[in-house]
């Protein structure tokens, strides 16, 4: 049987007062929400669940979650709130830059070594760790294409029509199966892994979180359009050659043909999808509006960043022979 992804999620267990007050919100529909204490760590699992549970109202929403709340002031108040104290830490712990086409050849230059997932997974990681890793990245893959499609009304042009382009094959080039979020859910049925949309929410850590919000909030900000179009092209850029290494771990690990499908879909699709980011996107962009520049660069280097901090949170765990999952 196919998995499927469509049925709302049930809202996520609190793990703090921000997350409680959000989740209490979205529940009883009393949308008295507190102030964001200043302090608030932005990378901290509370602040993270709870923008992620806000944000998903722009998504597929929640079960018995009034729909009408999307666009509750409140609830928008307080993730603007969130999502300052997120890009104050994001804007300070990334070097910033003008330059992406120096920061794209510099992305495509392929590693021979490296540190993260894909070479771990490569020689030496286990199907359990891997099939956690799968858990961590559902909250992405299930909902892929869908945060930077935010993005396209807020193109012209070439760019709009070539980045509508690779979102296109992002969505099965019009086959329901081959919808990349359908092959993701098939990918966790044959892993023994709950398919269902945000099946692991719950679960996953703070880094992981982050992760995924920020594409959100790149998305849904017309003034973070050239952030997002960054963190896109850095994804279709470095994707590819991480993809292979991860076929050749799943192979070594003679890993469900589900799972292997996945990713060598990527492999392929990504290494066309670069170009057309580069040239066809990113430099038509940048010739329409090169005061975007920085904010390209800017979002390449925070996927880079969140995700570095993902991995190595990951891969601790591991390392100690301990779960990277919370009970």
């Amino acid at each position: 049987m196919t998995a499927t992804t469509t049925l709302a999620p049930p809202l996520p267990t609190a793990c703090g007062p921000l997350s409680e007050a959000v989740v209490q919100a979205l529940s009883t529909g009393d949308t008295a929400l507190p102030a964001v204490p200043p302090g608030a760590d932005p990378l901290g699992r509370d602040l993270q669940l709870a923008l992620y549970t806000l944000y998903e109202l722009h998504y597929r929403g929640f079960d018995r979650v009034d729909a009408e709340l999307e666009w509750e002031p409140e609830i928008l108040r307080m993730r603007r709130d969130l999502e300052r104290l997120f890009l104050a830490h994001l804007r300070g712990a990334v070097e910033p830059g003008d330059d992406p086409v120096a920061e794209m050849d510099a992305m495509s230059v392929e590693a021979t070594s490296g540190t993260g997932p894909s070479w771990y997974f490569k020689d030496e990681g286990t199907w359990d760790q891997i099939r956690e890793y799968f858990a961590h990245r559902s909250l992405y893959h299930l909902k892929e294409g869908d945060p930077h499609a935010f993005a396209i009304p807020r193109l012209q042009g070439q760019a709009k029509a070539s980045f509508v382009a690779v979102e296109f094959d992002e969505f099965g080039g019009g086959r329901g199966e081959r919808v990349h979020q359908q092959l993701w859910a098939d990918l966790m049925s044959a892993a023994g892994l709950d398919p269902s949309y945000l099946g692991y929410l719950d679960r996953v850590s703070a880094e992981t979180l982050s992760t995924v919000n920020l594409m959100s909030m790149f998305g849904l900000h017309r003034s973070l359009r050239g952030a997002a179009i960054g963190h896109f092209a850095a994804i279709e850029i470095t994707s590819s050659p991480g993809s292979a290494r991860l076929v050749a771990g799943l192979r070594r690990m003679d890993a469900p043909e589900e799972c292997v499908r996945f990713y060598a879909e990527h492999v392929e699709a990504d290494a066309v999808h670069e170009q057309v980011m580069r040239h066809d996107v990113v430099g038509d962009l940048v010739g329409r509006e090169p005061g975007l520049a920085a904010d390209i660069v800017f979002g390449m280097r925070t996927l880079d960043y969140l995700d570095d901090l993902a991995a190595e949170k990951m891969l601790a765990g591991w390392k100690r022979g301990e779960s990277s999952l919370l009970p």
